[in-house]
């Protein structure tokens, strides 16, 4: 009966708490909000800074200070080769050689001059330059006496034998043996 009476008297209480707050934070209507209205001044402060900051407005600007972008000693370095005989475009990932740490945009382009710039930055360089002939990259696939053999196309239109493989022919579909007695083209 002790904890009935206590509970409601809890609940009693709780509820005049909340009347009381809704009561006093509510505005009266006959009592008027003030406004405040704040007004900025107009008035012009002049001193020796303001007319300092007017002469170099008038006067141009020469940056004493530039930073040049130089490549860090952990920037990666990309290699993009374009190859004309067969069209394709190869990337080689390295680290940055050590006489071009520390080094700008223009110095690059002057000491690889075939190079041309793609992107620089101090944690990643990539350049770009075309060669003559193909990329190495064109593989023959061929039957052999009933196996299959990797032959690796050459620049000057002949085949360097890569591999002789163990897998067999003979389960083959007839159209896929034609085709390998002339040679599958296949570029890595």
């Amino acid at each position: 009966m002790n904890k009935i009476i206590t509970v409601l008297i809890c609940v009693i209480v709780i509820l005049g708490a909340m009347i009381t707050a809704v009561v006093i934070s509510r505005p009266k209507d006959n009592q008027e909000q003030l406004n405040v209205e704040t007004q900025v001044a107009e008035e012009n402060i002049l001193d020796e800074c303001t007319d300092e900051y007017e002469e170099m407005q008038q006067n141009e600007l020469v940056e004493t200070n530039a930073e040049e972008v130089k490549i860090s000693p952990n920037c990666s370095f990309t290699v993009r080769t374009y190859y004309k005989g067969c069209g394709h475009i190869t990337s080689q990932y390295n680290n940055i050689p050590e006489e071009l740490v520390n080094k700008t945009e223009t110095e690059l382009k002057e000491m690889y001059p075939e190079y041309m710039v793609e992107t620089f930055k101090s944690n990643e360089v990539v350049v770009y330059v075309e060669k003559e002939g193909e990329c190495g990259e064109h593989y023959l696939v061929k039957d052999l006496d009933g196996k299959v053999v990797i032959y690796e196309r050459l620049s000057d239109g002949t085949e360097r034998l890569l591999e002789e493989t163990s897998i067999t022919t003979d389960y083959l579909p007839e159209t896929d043996k034609i085709q390998m007695e002339k040679g599958i083209e296949v570029n890595r």
